[in-house]
């Protein structure tokens, strides 16, 4: 286990419900979660648990019914609609299951988007996008559209970007959900490496228990609630 200087993400009492008709649905059951700096987190759990809600509501993507999330210090629930659009690119990054790299564009520009997006100058953001693909095993294929890589090298490109701005945490959602057991091996060799290279922080929803495996910690969410197995762990030193 790394040790972790302060929390980049930390999480108290998330709530989330939904109303359907006369019923509330209550998905987040007060949900306690920390994230250290440099740590890698994986969160397993059946499909419709609230797995990727969680993830949206961390990402800024979603709001809480219940709660407060605080990302590098910042409160994000004070922020107005265009600083929360502006710290979420510089603070955070994504990875879905789905890429969702702009077909149109070189993985080169792809990675280099949220930079050129944030008024990075564009030969800074050239030189650290070409340095990402080469991190993760693409640099001869930085002049590739899409189309012409294989789904995991597309989500190896999806992986690059979302650390482009250099994010306090990478929020990643069933990252080799669609890869077969080789390349989903492959991609996760490529996020603990990057893990360690650029002390980055991860966290991670899964249904891979490899992936899973090779984190700093495992938590386990069902019928809303979060649980971390046994075991020291950051929450524990930081709230004991």
């Amino acid at each position: 286990m790394q040790a972790h200087d302060g929390a980049v993400l930390a999480a108290s009492g998330i709530r989330k419900t939904f109303k359907t008709g006369t019923r509330e649905l209550e998905i987040l059951r007060s949900v306690d979660l920390r994230v250290g700096r440099g740590e890698t987190v994986a969160i397993t759990g059946a499909s419709g648990v609230g797995k990727s809600t969680l993830l949206h509501i961390l990402g800024t993507l979603d709001e809480a019914t219940a709660g407060s999330l605080t990302i590098d210090g910042v409160d994000v629930g004070r922020l107005d609609e265009e600083s929360l659009a502006a710290f979420r690119n510089q603070h955070i990054g994504f990875v879905f299951q789905h890429h969702n790299l702009l077909p149109e564009f070189t993985a080169l520009e792809n990675v280099q988007m949220p930079g050129l997006i944030a008024s990075m100058l564009p030969g800074q953001a050239k030189e650290r996008g070409e340095q990402l693909l080469e991190q993760v095993g693409l640099s001869e294929r930085i002049h590739h559209r899409p189309g012409e890589l294989s789904g995991g090298e597309c989500q190896r490109v999806a992986v690059a970007r979302a650390l482009m701005m250099r994010p306090k945490v990478v929020l990643a959602d069933e990252p080799s959900g669609n890869l077969d057991p080789e390349t989903s091996e492959r991609l996760h060799r490529v996020i603990y490496q990057l893990a360690a290279i650029e002390k980055q922080s991860f966290l991670v929803m899964t249904h891979d228990r490899d992936l899973a495996s090779g984190m700093d910690r495992h938590g386990h969410i069902d019928a809303g609630v979060l649980q971390f197995d046994a075991g020291p762990d950051f929450q524990t030193e930081q709230t004991g």
